[in-house]
């Protein structure tokens, strides 16, 4: 690439970053880092109106826990800064009047009653949607209508005013994005958007385009909902002389639902129980608390390689990807233009992926925190045999407690439906006869114990399937598990016959 690359993501402080968001933030920078470019945290924060307290911070922390630190922007400095919007604002009114004075903007006296007024009797005319557009701009106090008496008179008696982008009534504005190829836009469809507000700030457009031009942007990639704004940014890098600099755009097709029918949002993973935010999020108006992903008990590799998949492909079958081997791989050309369906269970087999592969030392540390606020005493090394035996067959660290709680207290209540189907009176005998060849092993380990009970099964022409899933209850109370002998040589003699025994008494009762 013979350009230096430098990319930014540049979220508003309105409320937490949805997972879509974080997407973004993570392709520019696997494209920085893939082409040894600037990824540039950079807040956008006009809005003042908007802001929400804690919401930065959130970015941030959010960030932070999915491993993209900036290598320019509000958490890492730079040459280029202030890295806030709402820090710059004296720098943007410069470039507004400019384009007043070129021709290519102006000044616009409408109040709201006037504003709404031009609506309404466009909307009674039929139009669907009315604009304040080539059309409507010749009806409205502008400085385009008055006299330069007037536009003065207003001026200096400090009328509020916003200035707007002159838009074109016949032209094409095409875009070239390296997602979607050339796409066209006519200026007719587009209206005269406000650059700058009637408060002394700028809006959106003039702001983010002054600001990518002054921090040297090479490349755009952002959402998809940003493209019908695209053409105006255009238009303002044409009208500012910057075309020549303009950065290459990129826009990145939706998240959607997971049927696919429309954008995922907060309430979509309300209704359907899937976190859309990648830490808790706090909402500081209701004290309600969304649930995260970390919270959930995703690792954040896991979490980047699920948002990696969400309208990216390598072109190979490989799908589990550390981040170094994602930078390695990456490109923008692979990503695709129709929306990216969110699915849940594919998220939660990625995490699956990355547990398996943790070491048990590790997920073992991970295991005690929880053990710890439990309050269950236990010691090192049965920890970490319980998570040899349960790792492949958990998603969550959380699920060694919730899936083995048998291994630290004996189960008192057996599933039902395994219990109705495969005890009978006539295993009582097999069972105490198994109780008793246990008590006389010397070794209590996985072989003597399993060799044991195939011998006596045998001696009653049973099989393991008659008689082994109610050893797995008596032991854990549970259907399913990790092998019945590795969890009886896990708890030990006494531990294994004490819950044996239990069991037969309560399964006699039970079937009474």
């Amino acid at each position: 690439m013979d350009k230096k690359v430098r990319v930014r993501f540049a979220p508003s402080p309105t409320g937490p970053l949805h997972i879509g968001g974080v997407r973004t933030a993570l392709y520019n920078y696997l494209f920085a880092k893939k082409n040894n470019g600037t990824f540039i945290l950079r807040i956008e924060d006009t809005d003042q109106t908007r802001y929400v307290e804690g919401a930065e911070q959130y970015i941030l922390d959010a960030l932070a826990w999915a491993g993209m630190k900036s290598d320019e922007g509000i958490d890492s400095g730079g040459d280029y800064g202030p890295y806030r919007q709402s820090e710059r604002k004296d720098l943007y009114k410069k470039y507004a009047e400019e384009l007043v004075e070129k021709g290519h903007a102006y000044y616009a006296f409408d109040t709201p009653e006037e504003l709404e007024d031009m609506r309404k009797r466009l909307r009674d005319s039929g139009v669907p949607s009315p604009q304040y557009n080539g059309t409507s701009r010749e009806y409205m106090k502008n400085s385009l209508t008055l006299s330069a008496d007037e536009i003065d008179k207003l001026l200096k008696e400090g009328v509020r005013h916003v200035i707007r982008i002159k838009v074109p009534r016949k032209e094409e504005v095409r875009v070239k994005d390296i997602i979607r190829g050339w796409v066209v836009f006519h200026s007719s469809q587009l209206d005269d958007k406000v650059i700058f507000k009637g408060d002394g700030m700028p809006t959106y457009h003039l702001a983010n385009v002054v600001d990518d031009y002054l921090m040297k942007i090479s490349h755009v990639i952002r959402g998809e909902e940003w493209l019908p704004s695209t053409p105006i940014h255009v238009l303002l890098y044409k009208y500012l002389g910057w075309e020549d600099v303009m950065p290459e755009f990129a826009h990145l097709p939706l998240i959607l639902r997971p049927d696919g029918k429309g954008k995922l949002s907060k309430r979509d993973g309300d209704l359907l129980g899937i976190p859309v935010y990648p830490i808790n999020w706090t909402d500081p108006e209701t004290n309600e608390t969304n649930i995260g992903y970390k919270e959930t008990g995703f690792f954040p590799e896991a979490f980047v390689n699920i948002l990696a998949f969400l309208g990216w492909n390598p072109g190979t079958e490989q799908e589990v990807f550390k981040m170094s081997e994602l930078i390695e791989a990456f490109t923008i050309e692979r990503i695709g233009k129709s929306g990216a369906k969110f699915d849940y269970d594919k998220a939660k087999w990625f995490n699956q992926q990355y547990l398996k592969t943790r070491d048990d030392a590790d997920l073992a540390e991970d295991f005690k925190k929880i053990l710890d606020e439990k309050g269950v005493e236990y010691e090192q090394s049965f920890v970490l045999e319980v998570c040899r035996l349960m790792k492949d067959r958990i998603t969550f660290v959380s699920e060694l407690w919730e899936l083995g709680t048998y291994f630290f207290k004996a189960p008192t209540k057996y599933d039902e439906a395994v219990l109705n189907k495969k005890w009978k009176e006539e295993l009582n005998p097999i069972f105490e006869e198994v109780i008793s060849g246990f008590k006389a092993l010397d070794k209590f380990d996985h072989d003597p114990i399993e060799n044991l009970f195939k011998d006596i099964l045998e001696k009653a022409e049973l099989g393991l399937g008659a008689v082994l899933p109610v050893m797995r209850l008596m032991l854990s109370g549970m259907k399913f598990g990790p092998g019945v002998f590795e969890i009886a040589a896990l708890l030990g003699k006494d531990e294994t016959i004490s819950r044996m025994e239990t069991a037969l008494q309560s399964f006699k009762m039970i079937k009474a």
